[in-house]
């Protein structure tokens, strides 16, 4: 089955938004389908991210998949990423998270 989310998506449209605190990461794109990131611990995601240290602007870069999972809480994603991850909570969309 090939990646679902290997087309790179803009900052306004990301396929998921996950938040720890002041942090958020914003999922622009995979490198992996779900089933080989989880085999891959070094498994990167293309990401825009804000911090306290970024002064409330977004840097763009890879980021390995298991340090945003690890450390930060899923808050708005597609209905496409729910399916593929497996998760039945029910989540806003980035579109409806503003």
């Amino acid at each position: 089955m090939p990646n679902r989310f290997s087309k790179s998506r803009s900052l306004d449209k990301p396929y998921a938004v996950y938040r720890a605190g002041d942090w958020e990461w914003r999922i622009l794109k995979t490198y992996k389908t779900p089933a080989s990131e989880a085999k891959d611990s070094y498994a990167r995601w293309m990401v825009a991210a804000r911090s306290p240290h970024t002064w409330g602007s977004f840097e763009y870069g890879d980021t390995y998949k298991r340090e945003v999972t690890q450390y930060a809480r899923l808050v708005a994603a597609e209905p496409e990423w729910l399916e593929a991850y497996g998760i039945t909570t029910p989540l806003p969309t980035p579109a409806e998270l503003k």
